[in-house]
């Protein structure tokens, strides 16, 4: 398979993985830092079954099936246009046997797939509410970054009905929401286990968290040590690099 697949207005981009590429269209929307960290951040046993929510172009679904020896990987899309881009990149990648890619919409993925279906669920969602930030006028980023198909509520929701018993949900988000993120995990009984503030430098504050909660997990959290992403402008620190395969 060659670079034919490409529709207008695409590339493919490497991923420092397995020789792995994603198809991208800049124009539209390109996959970012926090998906990478998100999917450096995941630890899970092998033989797990993998859901990402709002899997975009598929990016934490290849990503994870080059870091994890998850038995399958499911990504879940409502934006056709990604759906399609992500089913090439995961032909392109000959994956077929082990990643899924899924057009429906967040707010019925327990519906879509069935109750206590995954052991694990990963999501990157929108961070901005309605009321935070412009809403992009190009329509698959405004969706991307803005709470348009889904609320925050609404991921969690779905990732707890979605998970067994114990079941691990990773997700990326924004530290100004941390505060309504856990209450509204531990109101769908997923507990707090684990988190990881991101800093883009070390004098500054942090922009990212990144976090691990288990279904029925008790209260007990570990807080890992701050990542920071560059030593100086523009120059990566090694956790970074590391992460990007450099």
């Amino acid at each position: 398979m060659d670079d034919n697949i490409l529709k207008n207005g695409e590339r493919l981009d490497e991923l420092q993985r397995n020789g792995y590429k994603i198809i991208q269209n800049p124009s539209k929307f390109c996959f970012g830092m926090d998906a990478v960290l998100l999917s450096g951040f995941v630890q899970v046993k092998p033989g797990v079954k993998i859901l990402d929510l709002g899997t975009g172009t598929g990016i934490i679904p290849i990503l994870l099936e080059a870091k994890t020896k998850a038995r399958h990987i499911t990504g879940l899309e409502i934006q056709e246009e990604s759906v399609d881009m992500a089913k090439r990149s995961v032909a392109y990648n000959h994956l077929q046997d082990k990643i899924e890619i899924v057009n429906g919409d967040i707010k019925e993925a327990s519906r879509i797939f069935g109750a206590a279906s995954f052991d694990v669920i990963t999501t990157n969602p929108p961070y901005m509410t309605g009321q935070h930030g412009l809403v992009n006028p190009e329509v698959p980023k405004a969706i991307a970054r803005h709470e348009i198909y889904c609320t925050l509520e609404d991921v969690i929701r779905e990732g707890a009905k979605l998970l067994k018993v114990n079941g691990k949900f990773f997700m990326v988000h924004r530290p100004f929401r941390l505060v309504e993120i856990i209450n509204t995990l531990s109101k769908y009984k997923l507990e707090t286990k684990r988190m990881q503030l991101v800093y883009p430098y070390v004098d500054r504050e942090p922009n990212m968290v990144l976090i691990e909660a288990v279904k029925g997990g008790g209260a007990m959290l570990k807080v890992e040590k701050p990542l920071i992403v560059f030593q100086s402008e523009n120059v990566y620190a090694s956790e970074i690099k590391d992460l990007y395969g450099y």
